[in-house]
């Protein structure tokens, strides 16, 4: 008799942890291996059913579409930042136009050139707002303003605080402009202008 408990009691503990594990896999989503590939949080195309004309034939996001941008922005750009202070470009070479991905190489050469190290924590971002949206033939372009609060220092070979401060927290005002081809099999895009 005492069997018969027993595996009830297994049977009931199975079944509770399979619902509890399909409840957090919806919620928390599948490893699949590309976890750290950014390019996944941001759609792919603007949904058409999503862009209306406005009175200067541009095109314009509605709330969904916005929503749904500006949370890959915000990614791309905590990410952008963080690899950038670390002088780990590789690690976002894909989300960078080439002009961009030159500078960023330069500013990060020079800076172990000087011996310098770059410290930031990234506190996180404020605000996102979309600037402005131009859908051409080939080229849509979005440009976004960022506010984010950052703590951030530069020091030289013996620690020393050469810029900023390891403890305040600054706010961050910046202009990104992202673009993509819409022609081109690759699904990312690309911050093209971090001073507009």
């Amino acid at each position: 008799m005492n069997y018969s408990f027993e595996y009830i009691d297994i049977i009931l503990l199975a079944m509770i942890a399979g619902f509890i594990f399909l409840r957090l896999r919806g919620i928390l989503g599948r490893r699949t291996g590309h976890e750290e590939n950014l390019d996944a949080s941001f759609p792919r195309d603007f949904p058409s059913k999503n862009v209306v004309e406005n009175t200067n034939n541009s095109q314009t996001f509605d709330e969904t579409a916005q929503k749904e941008f500006i949370k890959g922005a915000q990614i791309a750009y905590e990410s952008i930042i963080t690899s950038f202070a670390k002088g780990e470009l590789n690690n976002i070479s894909y989300l960078l136009d080439k002009k961009i991905l030159d500078d960023f190489t330069e500013a990060v050469n020079q800076r172990k050139k000087d011996n310098y190290v770059s410290e930031t924590t990234f506190i996180g971002v404020n605000s996102a707002v979309i600037k402005e949206h131009k859908d051409h033939a080939s080229i849509i372009e979005v440009v976004v303003d960022f506010e984010s609060e950052i703590i951030s220092s530069v020091k030289d070979k013996d620690g020393k605080v050469v810029s900023g401060d390891t403890q305040k927290i600054k706010k961050v005002h910046d202009t990104w402009k992202f673009t993509k081809d819409k022609n081109s099999k690759n699904p990312n895009w690309l911050l093209v202008d971090t001073q507009i």
